[in-house]
């Protein structure tokens, strides 16, 4: 028995000998329940009274030297493993260094913000609302009741009969005439939904921005002036503007607003059509109805509102043709901008 433990020990150093020895599967074939060692130590119960102390003292002495040869291993090897890695994975600090890619705004975001800035600049406030929103604040307030013929060219997405995703940022405006006396100056940026197909200049999710101004006095000719002011600042200076008559039921009177086209200088060109004009959105003064509802005597105040889409704006800006190319995240047409 005394040599069967000897060359367990020997067997156990040989194979520690190895680099890549695989321990765990060592510890349990020398060591384990069902060990070499183990089934050694079964057979005490046949020696003599005299023999089995020495040959425990020797089993428990293999015992320990196994253990403390495979801990001396594993430390071996856990430090070659790190000494592989530091130099599979060494740096030359005196290479230069690759400079980190940095985003930057999307052009939808971009242009949102300078429109912003623009009318901040006249006095503006932001002012947010839900995009979840009651219909009472998405048509009935803003003089679109019922069964209105206006409601079709602005179809929503429903959750109930009552809640829908606004179609317009224009329920912002309502929302601040209950809570807030005039004098009033927003503008309400923020996502809209309608339930449009997509193509090149339609989408159900789009961004919209809109504006409102309630005080006493106010004209058609401030209107004028802002949208003008806007224009100016956001295509060139160069820039005209052109209202043509146009009915909104919740402003009167309405107009559709255009802008000389900033590429042709209004001669015509690929970008206008041939016209020579592009238009960039709507407004109008509010309408008395609108002022009734949220509490406010038309016959003190008056007040213009407008709104505009950011994606419209967006693609005048930049030449984009097709408004599918503002959502599909393609790097090669993002870093252009």
């Amino acid at each position: 028995m005394k040599q069967k433990l000897e060359e367990i020990r020997a067997a156990a150093v040989a194979e520690l000998s190895s680099a890549d020895a695989d321990l765990e599967a060592l510890r349990i074939r020398f060591l384990g329940k069902k060990g070499e060692l183990t089934a050694v130590l079964r057979g005490m119960g046949q020696l003599t009274a005299e023999e089995r102390p020495v040959i425990g003292q020797l089993a428990n002495e293999v015992r320990e030297y196994i253990e403390n040869a495979i801990a001396e291993k594993a430390e071996t090897q856990k430090t070659a493993a790190l000494a592989k890695k530091l130099e599979e994975e060494r740096l030359d600090v005196t290479m230069p260094g690759k400079a980190p890619e940095i985003g930057k705004r999307h052009p939808l975001a971009q242009v949102q913000k300078d429109m912003e800035d623009i009318f901040i600049g006249m006095g503006f406030s932001i002012v947010e609302g839900p995009e979840v929103e009651y219909d009472y604040y998405n048509f009935q307030a803003l003089n679109i009741p019922e069964n209105h013929p206006a409601r079709d060219t602005q179809d929503t997405f429903y959750i109930t009969e009552n809640i829908l995703l606004r179609s317009q940022t224009s329920p912002v405006q309502v929302r601040t005439m209950e809570k807030q006396r005039p004098p009033i100056r927003i503008i309400s940026p923020g996502r809209v939904y309608r339930s449009d197909a997509v193509d090149a200049s339609h989408s159900p999710l789009f961004h919209q921005l809109e504006g409102l101004v309630v005080d006493k006095g106010i004209t058609m000719g401030d209107l004028k002036g802002t949208l003008e002011t806007f224009a100016k600042t956001m295509f060139g200076e160069q820039t005209q503007i052109r209202f043509r008559p146009h009915h909104f039921p919740f402003t009167e009177p309405s107009a559709e607003v255009d802008v000389s086209c900033f590429v042709c200088g209004g001669k015509g060109c690929k970008l206008c059509k041939g016209e020579g004009w592009i238009e960039i959105l709507g407004a109008g003064m509010v309408h008395p109805n609108v002022l009734r509802g949220c509490n406010i005597d038309p016959d003190e105040y008056s007040g213009f509102a407008f709104g505009m889409g950011v994606e419209r704006i967006t693609m005048i800006k930049y030449g984009i043709d097709d408004m599918r190319y503002l959502y599909e995240n393609d790097v090669r047409f993002l870093n252009q901008f």
